[in-house]
């Protein structure tokens, strides 16, 4: 089959989109082209899923009670540490499982709208956010991006233990956080995958 010339990710467009995309001005000198085949194997993985799905109708509450404020680290399962199955948790994720505003925000709506009377702040050994400073880590993004990344903040972490501390205390004093929600601080170890009660 011949090509036409275009893209093989815009060819793959309906006819109104490639217009549209290839007239864009400065288009070509940006060498932009929609990566669509980027997540092919992610979609084929969907349709399957799509295949077997019985979920349908499931509703949103956190059915074991449960909240996870945990590190992004793919070396971290949440549910299966646990235990848990799907539509027993809420979980949040985010570099070193610190409890940032957004993560407030998430146990707030948890506990009075989702069902959520348990709540786990559980940051891990082995993490790059503990283990590197913040000079290092804009140097790092820097030198992967090509770009000047003097100016970010990754809020790195100094001591895991009193941050945890720091970070369970937190979710303890928010005044919309009942004293009946029980709020604990872990560590999971990434080469046991034991959870230890530290907080």
């Amino acid at each position: 089959m011949q090509s036409s010339g275009a893209p093989r990710s815009l060819r793959s467009l309906p006819p109104y989109c490639r217009l549209a995309c290839s007239e864009a001005p400065g288009w070509k000198e940006r060498g932009l082209v929609l990566a669509d085949s980027a997540f092919d194997d992610l979609l084929a993985a969907n349709a399957d899923y799509v295949g077997h799905f019985e979920l349908a109708g499931f509703d949103g509450i956190a059915h074991a009670g449960v909240a996870v404020v945990t590190c992004m680290d793919s070396r971290i399962d949440p549910l299966r540490m646990l235990g848990l199955d799907h539509g027993d948790a809420k979980i949040f994720r985010n570099p070193g499982g610190r409890v940032t505003n957004a993560a407030l925000e998430a146990l707030v709506l948890g506990v009075h709208l989702l069902g959520v009377d348990r709540i786990l702040v559980v940051p891990h050994t082995r993490c790059a956010m503990a283990s590197s400073t913040e000079a290092e880590l804009r140097q790092r993004v820097s030198e992967a991006s090509g770009q000047d990344a003097s100016w970010t903040s990754w809020r790195v972490i100094d001591d895991q233990e009193e941050a945890l501390r720091d970070d369970v205390n937190r979710v303890r004093a928010h005044p919309l956080i009942p004293d009946h929600v029980a709020v604990g601080g872990f560590l999971y170890d990434v080469d046991t995958g034991r959870l230890h009660h530290l907080v």
